[in-house]
């Protein structure tokens, strides 16, 4: 199966399931064409299918409760409940029972790509090393979640970048098209207010790109003199288990960071389907075009890959023998692993390309 028939496979899929929006699927496929990291990010479904050709020793490693759709973008801040700001993984849409071996090798491809598309200008074999070192490392320790308080000033100034600015955070939501919330959505939103009797408006969110074409809505209201939001974004299995045709065994974003090493956002929950969660200027992913001009991008690295074990370290019984299968692996694993991944995806990003030219 190649890329125009697994998306076409997908979204008929996806269509069955959910009121996609098609306006917003269609902005998806354009971005599919416009560069390889948003390919990338887009297309979880078509990963998990170059992953088991690819590496199929890997997809024999030991398993856990993995992110999925992992990527050097899929990180953020929330609040947690003594207002303090914490860094970490921001999106588990496609969760499920994986290969913990995923997560590495997606998350390095992904810094492989950015590094293409000069997000980063660190050398492949560094930034798989500091992934792995920062994997590594908090496995063996138990981890520890990133309080961005006293501690890591350089998380710190890549999340208080003047790109995520209060005054535009407010004006893009605030701009957004209004939509009537199915009354259950709505009721969902409302409830995760502050306050039930407050005046809410809803807009509809465009935002992401793996999924972007599912439901998305934004409560707005006005609390204390200041503006606030909530979003419900509607959730579905992980296309893992779509693509490998396995029964799946339901949706487990909240699961995953129930479990996993972490100060948890308090308005983090998932309902009837529908993720709900508070959004703000500082609650929301990070793009890497916002990291600041002087950065270390190997700490940085080795963060995403600490973080990572972070969340692998909620499936306790998997710790031992993930240790063992890691000390078995030769020298430069993951760095052949995530070329080996960064050139599968490349040739189906031209295979997007040219079919959406030859269908203009």
């Amino acid at each position: 199966m190649d890329i125009l028939k697994a998306t076409a496979e997908y979204e008929r899929w996806l269509r069955a399931r959910v009121d996609v929006v098609e306006a917003d699927l269609r902005l998806k496929h354009a971005h599919m064409a416009a560069d390889l990291f948003s390919f990338f990010r887009a297309t979880f479904y078509r990963w998990t299918m170059l992953w088991q050709e690819t590496c199929p020793d890997l997809a024999r490693a030991p398993s856990l409760l993995a992110i999925g759709d992992l990527h050097v973008e899929n990180f953020g801040t929330w609040r947690d409940h003594e207002g303090r700001l914490i860094w970490g993984v921001n999106d588990v849409d496609e969760a499920t029972t994986m290969p913990y071996t995923i997560d590495l090798v997606r998350l390095a491809t992904s810094a492989l790509v950015a590094k293409r598309e000069e997000h980063l200008t660190i050398k492949p074999k560094a930034a798989c090393a500091a992934i792995l070192d920062g994997y590594a490392a908090a496995l063996k320790s138990g981890g520890q979640p990133y309080v961005l308080e006293e501690q890591y000033p350089g998380l710190r100034a890549w999340a208080m970048s003047a790109e995520r600015n209060p005054d535009a955070f407010w004006g893009k939501v605030t701009a957004s098209k209004p939509a009537r919330a199915p009354a259950s959505v709505a009721s969902l939103l409302k409830a995760a207010l502050p306050d039930r009797r407050l005046r809410m408006r809803t807009v509809h969110r465009v935002a992401g790109l793996g999924s972007l074409g599912r439901p998305r809505y934004v409560a707005i209201a006005s609390w204390e003199g200041a503006l606030i939001a909530r979003e419900a974004k509607a959730l579905l299995p992980s296309a893992y288990d779509w693509a490998l045709g396995k029964r799946t065994d339901g949706i487990h974003c909240q699961a995953i960071f129930d479990a996993a090493v972490r100060c948890p956002d308090p308005y983090f929950h998932v309902t009837d389907d529908w993720l709900i969660r508070r959004i703000g200027p500082h609650c929301s992913r990070i793009e890497m075009s916002w990291l600041p001009t002087e950065r270390d991008e190997t700490r940085l690295l080795h963060a995403m890959g600490h973080e990572t074990a972070n969340v692998h370290l909620g499936s306790r019984a998997a710790r031992p023998h993930i240790l063992r299968h890691l000390a078995r692996q030769p020298k430069d694993w993951l760095l052949t692993a995530a070329r080996a991944m960064a050139k599968a995806t490349k040739a189906d990003w031209k295979m997007w390309r040219e079919g959406r030219s030859r269908k203009a």
